[in-house]
C-alpha cells in the first residue's frame, strides 16, 4: 500500500511538473511573441519616422537651396537689368550719339525782328562754334531782367519742339513773341534777356535789343517758343 501511494505522489510529481513546464514554455512563447509583435509594429514606426525625417530633411534642404538659387537668379536677374541699363545709356552717349548743345560752345545773340508795329518778336540766334554735332532741341530757358534789377521768367509758346540738330557752323534760332504796346504808357522796362539754352545749365544775358517795341501788358505777357534751324 505505502509503495502504491508513493507511486501515485510521484506520478503527479512529475505530472505537476510537466505541467508548470508546459504554462512555463506558453508564457515564454507569449513574451517571445509579445515582444516580436512589438518589435514588428515599432520597427515599421521607426522607419516611418526615420523616413519621414529624412525625406523632411531633404525637402526643407532643396527648398532652402532652391530658394537661394531663385532669390541669386532674381538678384542676378536686377543686376543684369541695372548694369545692362546703365551700360546701354553708357554705350549710347559714348557710341557717336548727338549731344546736347553745351553754352560755352554756342555764340548767341538777340535782335529785334518785329514783323509790324502791333506783334513784338525777338528773334534770339544760337551758332555752334564747337567741334562736334549737337543738339538744341526744345525750349529755352529765358528770363527778362527789368531796369529795376528784377527778373521775370518767360512762360512757353503752345508749340511743338521741333528736332534742331546743329554741325559746327550751323545756326539755330528761337523767339520772344508779346503785343506791343504803342501808347508810351508800358510798365515794363527790359533791359537785359536771360538765356539758358535747351537742356542746359549756364546762362548768358544779351542786351534787349535797341528798338524794340515797349511790352503791352507785362512780362508774363510774352512767350518763348522752341528751337528751330535757320534752314
Amino acid at each position: 500500500m505505502k509503495y502504491t501511494r508513493v507511486t501515485a505522489l510521484a506520478a503527479i510529481g512529475v505530472a505537476a511538473t510537466l505541467s508548470l513546464t508546459a504554462c512555463g514554455g506558453d508564457d515564454s512563447g507569449k513574451d517571445s511573441s509579445s515582444k516580436s509583435s512589438s518589435a514588428a509594429s515599432s520597427a515599421p514606426t521607426s522607419a516611418s519616422s526615420s523616413s519621414t525625417s529624412e525625406g523632411g530633411s531633404k525637402s526643407e534642404g532643396g527648398s532652402g537651396s532652391g530658394g537661394s538659387q531663385a532669390g541669386n537668379a532674381a538678384s542676378g536677374s536686377g543686376k543684369d537689368t541695372g548694369a545692362g541699363a546703365g551700360t546701354g545709356s553708357g554705350t549710347q552717349g559714348n557710341g557717336g550719339k548727338v549731344t546736347f548743345c553745351k553754352t560755352a560752345d554756342l555764340a548767341i545773340d538777340a535782335k529785334d525782328a518785329s514783323p509790324d508795329k502791333t506783334e513784338g518778336r525777338i528773334d534770339i540766334t544760337m551758332v555752334n562754334r564747337g567741334s562736334t554735332t549737337c543738339s538744341a532741341t526744345g525750349f529755352a530757358g529765358v528770363d527778362i531782367k527789368d531796369a529795376d534789377h528784377t527778373s521775370s521768367p518767360i512762360e512757353r509758346g503752345s508749340a511743338q519742339p521741333r528736332i534742331t540738330i546743329l554741325k559746327p557752323g550751323d545756326a539755330a534760332v528761337f523767339d520772344l513773341a508779346y503785343k506791343i504796346d504803342a501808347t508810351g504808357k508800358s510798365l515794363a522796362s527790359p533791359t537785359d534777356i536771360l538765356v539758358t539754352p535747351p537742356n542746359e545749365t549756364h546762362t548768358v544775358s544779351l542786351k534787349w535789343p535797341a528798338g524794340a517795341g515797349q511790352i503791352k501788358g507785362a512780362y508774363p505777357d510774352v512767350q518763348v517758343y522752341p528751337t528751330h534751324t535757320t534752314d
